[in-house]
């Protein structure tokens, strides 16, 4: 009997040792890891806690870029670095600073305040462009200055002052001229000046200011393909025809004087109830992607970075916002659209969903960046956030 009660103790000890040899092991394993991640300047899972909601494809993951920028809105990123943010809702401008370039932002610096609706932001030759509701301004040489209450300069302020869409989206362009949208000051209608309802595109300086694109309604994203250089952008249907149409578009822009359809024709070949009678939707350009009925797709990019997987590269990604009055929500959500060499859309998909939950927006994607590093980063004007996007197999 107590050889019995030695040998059951016996065999205990070693079965603790066992277990503590394997909790060792184990530990170690894991310290690998994350020194492995740590080498590849990537953040270790878990992610953030509240982002534990957002759904990826297999690969890829995300987290906080910057928190706490309050309604952030389209960005703009400078050649050091530097993310430049501005806000709709808000008066102000952000500049973003990554020091240590680990994928997490040190410091943010408000640049600007008092501004009327300061959405678009762009860069060119170190000087920071800003659109206002009828104006764009200039601030010189940003980078040196942006700590110590820069200056700005008026670049053009003839546009019109009207709220309605009169927040802009502003890019330059291939051809380095600066893009400026003229939204519909209205659900739908047709207005005497024609600037209205169009993509305008004018020099650096200010100077000549001229119509590039017309029947747009309300584009908030528009970006250039990066081989063709032609201009593809967002637009959102009217409101009032019910929950299910028109569609926003995704549309190419191949030359100046393309017309697209508004107020006469919607999602390509919807006729308006009012002003269809008007124009045939065969005399306009139809769309490239329907993007869904009042989804409020805004920025978009191509992706030309070399992190993600291939069949990734100049593809599209769209940040939906998400619908305000739809009875049932949809939107608030990355979408993919794929294109053939051609420029045919072959598939559109999901990319990453989560923001809206039981039918509750808790965030709501409005524009996208892609990094040096091939990260894609997204902004947030309702979680007030910068999210980073990462693959790592």
């Amino acid at each position: 009997m107590k050889y019995l009660n030695r040998l059951v103790a016996f065999s205990f000890v070693m079965m603790s040792f066992g277990t503590a040899c394997s909790s060792e092991t184990e530990t170690k394993t894991e310290n690998e890891q994350a020194e492995s991640t740590a080498k590849n300047d990537e953040p270790s899972e878990p992610v953030d806690e509240s982002l534990s909601k957002i759904k990826l494809p297999d690969g890829f993951k995300i987290d906080y870029y910057a928190k706490d920028v309050e309604n952030a809105r389209s960005m703009a990123l400078s050649p050091s670095g530097v993310l430049f943010v501005g806000t709709r809702s808000n008066d102000k401008v952000f500049a973003i600073v990554d020091k240590d370039k680990d994928g997490k932002a040190d410091e943010t610096i408000t640049i600007a305040s008092g501004l009327n609706s300061p959405n678009g932001v762009a860069l060119k030759d170190g000087d920071l462009y800003v659109a206002e509701i009828s104006r764009i301004i200039k601030f010189p040489d940003i980078e040196q200055n942006m700590r110590n209450n820069p200056k700005y300069e008026v670049v053009y302020d003839k546009y019109p002052s009207d709220t309605h869409h009169g927040w802009k989206y502003i890019a330059f362009g291939p051809d380095g001229k600066l893009y400026v949208p003229v939204g519909a000051p209205c659900n739908v209608c047709k207005e005497e000046n024609p600037v209205y309802s169009t993509i305008t595109r004018l020099n650096a300086d200010g100077t000549n200011m001229e119509i590039f694109a017309e029947g747009v309604r309300n584009t908030v994203g528009f970006t250039w393909h990066p081989t063709t250089k032609e201009l593809w952008f967002t637009d959102n249907g009217r409101d009032m025809l019910g929950d299910n149409i028109p569609n926003d578009e995704l549309n190419l822009a191949t030359k100046k004087g393309q017309h697209f359809g508004f107020p006469y024709c919607h999602e390509g070949e919807i006729p308006d109830p009012e002003f269809g009678k008007n124009r045939a939707c065969s005399e306009f350009v139809k769309p490239v992607q329907k993007l869904g009925p009042h989804v409020a797709a805004l920025g978009l990019k191509f992706y030309n970075g070399d992190m993600f997987p291939e069949q990734y590269k100049n593809q599209l990604l769209i940040a939906q916002h998400g619908s305000w009055n739809r009875s049932e929500p949809i939107g608030y959500r990355l979408m993919q659209v794929e294109l053939d060499g051609k420029g045919n859309a072959t598939n559109y998909k999901t990319f990453a969903e989560g923001w809206l939950q039981d039918g509750k927006a808790w965030g709501r994607p409005v524009d996208v960046m892609v990094m040096p590093d091939g990260a894609l980063l997204v902004s947030d004007d309702t979680n007030n956030a910068i999210y980073r996007i990462i693959y790592n197999e």
